[in-house]
């Protein structure tokens, strides 16, 4: 007797539906060997934490040699104001953001582009579980990354400083809170570009979203009317200023950003941002 389709298609449903289902520890493994499978990644990770320092200590270097010609004004500010603001300094901020979040935005775009994400999904139904697996991943490594480059920006340019009598130690009040908000920037900024990607699918569009709006819209607010300043401190790139910041060198402002607000906009924005790759990895069509 030979058995029927119907009997031939029930084995192998049988033997499927008896599989175990994958361990979220399996999701975890897969997703960080595709994280280091995106091209050039290393490349990408060495490159800009190179930039990121040696801006930071260009502008400690150029303290260190310019400090004699600065006036008493300048120097009563200089230490922690001026010091901080030598390791942390707005253009290694911009670009730790666009780096980390590039990055973060390839992680999922990158996946679509190659058509691996149905694959991916073929592999592991569970679509939530796949995507907290990559949230883990990339958290990780960009914490890991961030506190790199956040820890020796701060070493090297006190240690220069330093020379001058005019460094800051990790102790000082505050120091501490910027390292840990230029460290955590690193994460922030990368799962909203994740967030960005999967909403998105798009590397272009998903790039110049991510630009416009974390980078570029700062520059055209102001804290001088309670609206701008509304949205401008609700915005990743101010909280991290609001951090960093040892004082006020210019006086205060109608609608200063709060320590407290600030670190609710650090969770907000990558709290949000899985939210919505959640919602689009599971009702958008691969």
């Amino acid at each position: 007797m030979t058995p029927t389709t119907a009997q031939q298609t029930a084995v192998p449903t049988a033997l499927r539906a008896a599989e175990p289902g994958a361990r979220f520890r399996d999701l975890l493994a897969a997703e960080w060997i595709k994280l280091w499978s995106l091209r050039s990644l290393s490349w990408a990770l060495g490159v800009s934490a190179l930039v990121i320092i040696a801006i930071n200590i260009s502008a400690a270097v150029a303290d260190h040699h310019n400090w004699p010609t600065y006036d008493e004004g300048i120097r009563a500010l200089f230490v922690p104001i001026w010091a901080m603001r030598d390791a942390f300094t707005t253009g290694a901020c911009m670009v730790l953001m666009l780096a980390t979040g590039s990055i973060g935005a390839l992680t999922i775009v990158g996946e679509y582009g190659t058509g691996q994400i149905r694959t991916t999904f073929a592999a592991v139904p569970a679509r939530r579980s796949v995507l907290a697996a990559k949230t883990a991943v990339v958290t990780a490594v960009m914490l890991v990354y961030g506190t790199v480059v956040a820890g020796i920006s701060f070493g090297v340019t006190q240690a220069v400083l330093s020379g001058r009598d005019i460094g800051l130690s990790l102790d000082h009040p505050g120091a501490l809170r910027a390292v840990a908000a230029s460290a955590l920037l690193a994460p922030v900024c990368a799962l909203v570009g994740m967030g960005l990607g999967a909403l998105i699918r798009h590397t272009a569009t998903t790039l110049v979203v991510f630009t416009g709006v974390l980078l570029l819209l700062p520059f055209l607010l102001d804290d001088r009317h309670r609206w701008s300043s509304a949205v401008l401190h609700a915005l990743p790139r101010s909280a991290w200023e609001r951090l960093v910041q040892m004082g006020d060198p210019f006086g205060s402002t109608p609608y200063p950003a709060t320590l407290s607000g600030s670190w609710i906009v650090y969770a907000a924005w990558p709290l949000a941002a899985v939210a919505v790759a959640l919602v689009a990895v599971r009702r958008h069509d691969l």
